[in-house]
């Protein structure tokens, strides 16, 4: 079924080739869910800076049976665009593969964006979830009526000299 399908995909792609300009570009998204976590990362001696090169890291790749090393390389260096390293990451109740490659300024400043905006948001999450676990604390008071949280016959150093427990 896969290969029917991959098949008829590049059919159509080979297809839109043939009419396309001559200088065209083409992009191919990859996505990969798979159940293990890949090895660590291996240690790779990184060269020195070479002029008008971008060092791209090693990387474990998914061979469809299990992780395959691929070492580090150079690439040439490209006017406005920032290079990303292909990368692992824990998603979807498995680990994702994100790959890698040339993005636009502009393309990665949004990313960038967005990855902040996601952490403001487990942020705002990680603050709720702790509110929760104040009121909880609150709820759990002795019954002296004072609501600080102490009760239980616990009483943090330096509380009760104030009357807070």
């Amino acid at each position: 079924m896969k290969s029917a399908v991959f098949a008829a995909a590049l059919l159509v792609a080979a297809s839109g080739a043939a009419l396309a300009p001559t200088q065209a570009y083409a992009q191919v998204n990859l996505n990969i869910i798979i159940g293990n976590p890949p090895p660590p990362p291996r240690y790779e001696v990184v060269p020195r800076p070479r002029p008008g090169y971008v060092w791209a890291p090693g990387y474990w790749f998914w061979n469809g049976r299990d992780h395959d090393w691929r070492g580090g390389h150079w690439e040439r260096a490209r006017e406005g665009q920032v290079y990303y390293r292909p990368q692992w990451v824990q998603a979807d109740n498995g680990w994702r593969f994100q790959e890698g490659g040339w993005r636009g300024e502009q393309r990665a400043r949004h990313e960038r964006r967005e990855r902040e905006e996601y952490r403001r948001e487990e942020y705002r999450h990680d603050e709720h979830r702790r509110e929760e676990h104040r009121r909880e604390e609150h709820r759990r008071d002795d019954g002296d009526g004072r609501g600080h949280g102490h009760g239980g016959g616990f009483c943090p150093p330096g509380q009760a000299k104030k009357g807070n427990c």
